[in-house]
């Protein structure tokens, strides 16, 4: 069923998030129609401050009317290419969010081409039941937190079951009437109140601000157009020999009217130009001072961004009369998203025809004609198309760029390119979950600081490396792999000397007793289960052989040893009470010192690591467990 409907649905494409709001208690068709139109310009005029200033890797954010088909009730939704910025897709994340708390009538579901990622950031937090299969139609955003359908086991629960998928419709309904008993579990709603933490300030704090020295056509461009900075980035961090073709010339921006001006990026963008190292052709005119050079850097990130603006610009199709842009006023939401605009101050009491209101008001169409009309008109421009036109309508003055390289604000430090292995080892950790409870409020902080000093306490000590590993060999597995232990410290070990003394005679033969009937259960090469009856009747020789052969490989490996000196490595305790047995070297059994073996060894481990990622530190930070660094050295 569930892959049925799989099937059926069209995948994500690579590197793209796609996403949908839907009406939680829609009336008919045709109202349900003029309701999302209704929103969708609220939508956008709500969301417009934040977008206007967001420079997206690939694609902008994009919303459009789908009508309902194939089960899939009418909605607005749409899919975006996010590229190399992962960034991209969780700020769509917590736009959703935000989107349906401020709109209480609408509820969201994202996925990407890895299906639920919302699930994936909180894996660890996540019920048992929950797996890719039995979350189909089951996640939503709602009322700005994270909702997942339970399962219904009794008969009168709130819930669905969990052998079969809702429909959207019916999974709408249940969130609709039964919404608290729908919100995920606080350390579900932590996990991802954590991936979003710092959001809207955080869209700032990923810009990078840049002096580059740039053709003058570029100035102009981006003055007008400062998110076309990520398709000309895009071009030349793509390029092939056939683009370079066109650099040898620069018919669009030639270098001798390069002017030093200020140009935005995102961090992404700026990583992926300032990472490559490339040499312009000699033809292009472009030259390069020497790296002593203060303003060397300059140059090169102009050179760089010059040569991606061409490669667009020479990819761009020669556009006909027919062929000219039909203007923002004439679809119909225009006229509602200005009004919108207008109430929410988005103009700022500018006069109307003043410079900053024509700006103001170029950005606000540039905005609806990416977030609307381009989400289902026939044909959309590439990059070297729209550049091509903004060249044409923003005249410019060489002279009053020049003037301006003295006024430039201060260029960010590039600091956060550099990555030290503490940050590095930082940055893992939050990736791998321990940082999750950081990131969360003062006040969950105040509840749980006390708990949290006496896990970091208890993680420091020895006891608590050698309680982990004993947890982490009780825990339970099966062939999707084991389970850590959750709680490492809290739990009292228990260990029956007995228990392991019955279970090695059993396997060495040192008393008369047989092997259950489980460990004698097989399936024959034709598939058919063999039972204990069947094996001791018709495969009793060849199961007193197998033994046998058992036994005779522990004797020749225990005599191999003993020509050894691993009996010599362990210590061995003083204490005769519950002892661990120990066959090498002696025919007596001897006890040994567990605990102290595991941490001697475990330490060793450490030691030759030098304090870089190795077995023994995965393994204890899996189960928790964080070793100070070595106070003596590596």
């Amino acid at each position: 069923n569930v892959k049925e409907l799989k099937m059926l649905r069209p995948p994500v494409p690579e590197d793209a998030v796609r996403y949908r709001l839907f009406l939680v208690d829609p009336p008919g068709a045709l109202e349900t129609e003029r309701n999302l139109l209704r929103l969708l310009e609220a939508i956008l005029a709500h969301m417009a401050p934040l977008w206007l200033q967001y420079i997206w890797q690939k694609q902008p954010i994009s919303l459009s009317y789908h009508p309902e088909t194939g089960g899939v009730p009418a909605h607005l939704g749409g899919c975006t290419e996010f590229g190399d910025n992962v960034e991209d897709e969780w700020f769509i994340v917590y736009l959703l969010r935000r989107l349906t708390h401020a709109f209480g009538e609408l509820a969201a579901t994202v996925e990407d081409s890895d299906g639920q990622f919302l699930l994936i950031e909180a894996a660890e937090h996540l019920p048992k039941w929950l797996d890719p299969d039995s979350s189909e139609n089951r996640v939503f955003l709602y009322r700005g937190e994270l909702h997942i359908l339970p399962i219904r086991v009794r008969s009168g629960e709130v819930g669905w079951p969990l052998d079969s998928v809702p429909s959207l419709r019916e999974a709408l309904d249940l969130l609709r009437v039964h919404g608290e008993h729908c919100l995920a579990e606080q350390g579900v709603r932590d996990a991802l109140e954590c991936r979003l933490q710092g959001y809207p300030g955080k869209i700032q704090a990923n810009l990078h601000k840049a002096h580059c020295y740039i053709p003058a056509g570029v100035a102009a461009v981006l003055s007008r157009r400062p998110d076309l900075v990520a398709s000309a980035v895009s071009a030349f961090y793509l390029r092939d020999p056939i683009d370079l073709q066109a650099c040898r010339t620069f018919r669009h921006f030639p270098p001798d009217t390069r002017v030093l001006t200020s140009v935005t990026f995102t961090r992404c963008l700026y990583a992926q130009l300032q990472q490559q190292s490339f040499v312009p052709d000699q033809r292009s005119g472009y030259t390069l001072p020497p790296h002593t050079h203060p303003q060397y850097r300059a140059h090169e990130l102009g050179m760089k961004l010059a040569h991606g603006f061409e490669i667009l610009c020479s990819r761009a199709r020669v556009a006909g009369p027919e062929a000219q842009e039909t203007p923002v006023s004439a679809d119909p939401l225009w006229k509602g998203f200005l009004r919108s605009l207008q109430r929410s101050n988005y103009f700022r009491r500018e006069l109307e025809g003043s410079v900053r209101y024509r700006e103001l008001m170029s950005s606000a169409e540039n905005f609806f004609r990416q977030s609307v009309t381009s989400s289902h008109s026939s044909g959309t421009r590439d990059g070297g198309e729209e550049v091509l036109q903004v060249l044409e309508s923003a005249p410019y003055s060489l002279e009053e760029l020049q003037k301006q390289e003295a006024q430039l604000p201060r260029e960010d430090s590039d600091d956060w390119l550099h990555i030290t292995p503490g940050e590095l080892e930082r940055l893992l950790e939050e990736r791998g979950g321990r940082g999750v409870n950081q990131g969360r409020g003062a006040s969950r902080e105040a509840r749980r600081g006390e708990e949290e000093e006496r896990e970091e306490e208890a993680s420091y000590s020895l006891v608590a490396v050698t309680r982990g590993m004993k947890n982490f060999i009780s825990a339970t597995s099966s062939y999707k792999g084991a389970e850590f232990p959750q709680s490492y410290s809290l739990e009292p070990f228990s260990f029956n000397p007995d228990a392991v003394t019955s279970a090695l005679d059993r396997l060495l033969g040192g008393k008369d007793e047989e092997l259950d009937s489980d460990d004698l259960e097989e399936e024959d090469e034709d598939g058919h289960e063999v039972t204990e009856e069947g094996y001791m009747g018709s495969q009793e020789q060849d199961g007193a052989e197998a033994l046998g052969g058992l036994r005779r490989y522990m004797d020749e490996m225990d005599r191999e040893l003993q020509t050894t000196h691993i009996a010599k490595s362990f210590t061995y305790s003083s204490k005769v009470s519950q002892p661990t047995l120990d066959y090498l070297g002696s025919a007596e059994l001897r006890p040994l010192d567990v605990d102290l073996n595991l941490v001697t060894n475990l330490l060793e481990s450490l030691a030759s690591q030098a304090g870089m990622s190795g077995p023994a530190s995965n393994l204890l930070q899996s189960m928790g467990v964080h070793l100070p660094p070595n106070a003596d050295g590596p």
